[in-house]
């Protein structure tokens, strides 16, 4: 399995990641409170399909959480996590990337 961290792709295989835009219409997940400090939602706004599995990796690369067979809503409790910043990416049944971005947990 690859890691991408930020676009790079670290093992050395290629895959398009979609980047990041400020508009809503194009995400598939909202996620908020940004910045977070004892909880953070991820909430699927459209194509939800329960195959995807949501990542979150520390701003390292190094996996943090895998969700597998995602609900519709995500209710992430922040007890466990670092100050910082921290990258989620969505993939499909299939490995791909859907969807990625980042957000702070402050405490």
């Amino acid at each position: 399995m690859s890691l991408f961290f930020f676009g790079v792709n670290l093992h050395g295989f290629s895959q398009n990641i979609p980047t990041e835009t400020s508009s809503s219409s194009n995400r598939i997940i909202k996620f908020y409170p940004n910045p977070a400090s004892a909880f953070i939602n991820f909430d699927f706004l459209r194509s939800y399909d329960v195959n995807y599995t949501l990542f979150i990796f520390n701003f390292m690369g190094k996996k943090i959480l895998e969700i597998k067979n995602t609900p519709s809503r995500i209710n992430l409790n922040l007890v466990d996590f670092y100050r910082g910043i921290y990258i989620y990416q969505l993939r499909d049944k299939n490995g791909i990337i859907m969807e990625t971005g980042k957000f702070q947990v402050v405490k």
